[in-house]
């Protein structure tokens, strides 16, 4: 129930004054006028409410959406059931409406047009494949050396990293080059197999042209990275496209080698970011990280292959 003020209560003591000694009488005794007495006991049923002042808004607004205007939004709404506010108000100017998109939504607002939109529907990943044994999937990926890194002689090329990681062990094998094609990922690919003490059984990449034709013009024929692979008996699985989260785990060891590696080195020569390479990794595969349980990723893989 909302507040009584002392306005009402002066008003309801003004028409009690009046009732009992006359409307004269107490509109002398309140200082105030008859007709002002008259109509508040016209209005008077007995309770205070009756005797609360009544909005001065106008029913009406000079400005206001003509008949014929509501009509044309109302017929735009029945026929454009899912269109959003700002398409409706194109339409609606195409059809000769004059009015602001603030002053239409206004209108739709008070008469309960306004449409709730609709939730983009929630990605939910799917629960996420766990290796068991190390080589079961090997993620391979490119990363450009950032040209701030290149000084002297290096000044001007481009070097790029190869990275293969193991998915079980987070085992790492990386290598320089000078370029990123076909033939360099299958010289890569010769070296990662050396490297590994463990049988490689599936390699997975993004569609990069250097792993595949998938998106080139000479599509349906394979390159020399996947002969290569099927020639050692490995599994090539791609990648969604543009979805670098499904290589994670080689995408988040390049994510540490900018911040541990090339925020802070620099390289003369291609011989010289091989050298700090081949260093940075081996760095890498014997630190402890929290997946494995704060072993080093050496750590884990050796003690896998002990137990095979």
């Amino acid at each position: 129930m909302s507040k009584i003020s002392q306005k009402e209560r002066y008003r309801q003591s003004l028409i009690k004054y009046a009732i009992k000694y006359g409307v004269a009488k107490a509109a002398a005794r309140y200082a105030t006028n008859r007709q002002y007495v008259y109509r508040w006991m016209k209005r008077y049923d007995g309770s205070l409410e009756s005797l609360r002042d009544k909005s001065r808004r106008p029913h009406h607004h000079p400005n206001e959406h003509s008949p014929a205007e509501l009509l044309l939004i109302r017929n735009m709404l029945q026929h454009n059931k899912n269109t959003g506010l700002v398409v409706l108000w194109v339409k609606l100017r195409e059809r000769g409406y004059a009015r602001s998109i603030s002053a239409l939504y206004r209108v739709m607002k008070r008469i309960g047009a306004v449409r709730i939109p609709l939730t983009n529907p929630k990605y939910v990943p799917k629960p996420y494949e766990q290796m068991q044994y190390p080589g079961q999937r090997v993620q391979v990926d490119v990363k450009f050396v950032p040209k701030v890194c290149h000084v002297g002689e290096a000044e001007g090329k481009q070097f790029y990293q190869y990275t293969a990681i193991d998915e079980y062990s987070r085992f790492r094998y990386v290598e320089a080059f000078e370029e990123h094609s076909t033939y360099s990922s299958t010289v890569f690919l010769i070296h990662m197999l050396r490297f590994f003490k463990f049988r490689v059984e599936c390699v997975q990449t993004d569609n990069g042209s250097e792993f595949t034709n998938r998106f080139t013009s000479e599509k349906g024929k394979p390159t020399l990275f996947e002969r290569y692979l099927v020639r050692y008996g490995i599994r090539h699985k791609l990648i969604k496209p543009y979805t670098p989260r499904h290589n994670g785990k080689v995408e988040r060891s390049h994510r540490k080698d900018n911040e541990y590696f090339y925020a802070s080195h620099k390289f003369y020569s291609l011989k010289d970011f091989a050298v700090q390479l081949a260093l940075h990794n081996r760095r890498y595969n014997n630190f402890p990280m929290r997946p494995l349980g704060w072993k080093s990723p050496r750590e884990v893989m050796t003690s896998a292959l002990c137990s095979l």
